[in-house]
């Protein structure tokens, strides 16, 4: 019988999907730590992140450069890209699963835009907030994209058509039109410097970022992942619908809400950290999805494994495409995501279009 057990359980699709992309996170953030202009060998990288994460190298004596290149410059950048990925495809597959469409994400219904306004403030009046110190960033852009949010379901409910994904759509992009004036009108207040570091951001990196950065993202992307987690039967019941998923006992107002709230937790968060980076919310969960089915209980954490896995490999192209110079992580993304999310879609309403026929 155990045995039985042990064959049924290795056989199982789903487990070799965790494995496969549990490997695949593993390989990326190695390769992210071993690609760079300076070569460093894989045991002195293994050693250097045992050594200073846990106490467990074994090397005699590693020269100082390399080890502040891997702890202090590679590892941080490659954890952050990691964290950001996780959280945007994350959010994006909330997002998708709530509304029940696989076009909407934190980019196109305007949460992104939101964070990415309150983010730009902040950076730009140097505001800080009292009792949160360097938390002000993500604090605002969080609440930013929140209100964002917000305000397109206000626009939609005055439209008087419910929660429809095409008005839900195109309230996303008349907010994000109308924020990205106001990003516009307060870079054009600034100087030449100014200007360019928050365009720059804009367009979505991870470099030049340390551990600073990572310590702001985590708590929020604890506690967005937790809101999430817990709340993935909500999700699957409102795939049925809002009457169907009521019916069945599910309090759909109360799920609704830790959705949208641990969704902005990850969206202000990934974009306060890195800039808008577009894509990654919108393919990786639909792609997922496609493989796993609709079950939220597979689809949220492969979705922030992928994601994750995802963002280091752009940001590895980011950083070597035209070393040593560096792209903006956004270009990459949207020049892989754009095309592999047209591809899903034209095979999506080719399917649809065979099965009415």
């Amino acid at each position: 019988m155990q045995k039985s057990f042990i064959r049924k359980y290795l056989t199982n699709k789903l487990v070799w999907l965790y494995i496969g992309c549990g490997g695949f996170v593993l390989g990326t953030a190695l390769l992210g730590l071993l690609s760079s202009s300076v070569t460093i060998p894989i045991t002195t990288v293994l050693h250097i992140v045992l050594e200073n994460g846990f106490g467990l190298g074994w090397l005699e004596e590693v020269p100082k450069n390399e080890e502040m290149i891997i702890w202090n410059i590679r590892f941080p950048r490659v954890l952050l890209a990691l964290f950001v990925g996780a959280s945007l495809a994350l959010a994006g597959a909330a997002f998708q699963g709530l509304l029940r469409n696989p076009l909407a994400d934190p980019y196109t219904i305007g949460v992104s835009s939101g964070a990415a306004l309150g983010a730009v403030a902040v950076l730009f009046f140097q505001v800080t907030i009292i009792g949160l110190g360097s938390f002000t960033l993500p604090v605002v852009a969080i609440i930013s994209g929140l209100l964002s949010l917000l305000l397109v379901f206000g626009l939609v409910r005055l439209s008087n058509r419910g929660l429809a994904i095409e008005t839900i759509i195109l309230a996303g992009i008349i907010i994000s039109a109308f924020i990205g004036s106001i990003i516009s009108l307060i870079i054009s207040l600034g100087d030449r410097d100014s200007m360019t570091q928050i365009i720059y951001w804009l367009y979505g990196s991870v470099g030049m970022r340390g551990w600073s950065h990572v310590q702001l993202i985590v708590p929020f992307m604890i506690l967005g992942t937790l809101l999430l987690f817990i709340h993935y039967r909500e999700l699957n019941a409102m795939a049925l619908g809002e009457e169907a998923a009521d019916h069945i006992g599910v309090d759909v107002k109360r799920g609704k809400i830790f959705i949208l709230v641990g969704a902005s937790l990850l969206t202000g968060s990934a974009v306060a950290v890195s800039g808008s980076i577009g894509f990654v919310g919108l393919v990786i969960p639909h792609l997922i999805r496609l493989i796993t089915g609709p079950n939220h209980r597979h689809v949220l954490p492969l979705s922030m494994l992928v994601g994750g896995g995802f963002l280091v490999l752009a940001d590895l192209g980011a950083r070597t495409i035209i070393a040593p110079k560096e792209l903006p992580i956004g270009v990459i993304t949207a020049l892989i995501g754009a095309p592999v999310f047209a591809v899903l879609l034209v095979r999506e309403r080719i399917g649809r279009g065979k099965a009415i026929d």
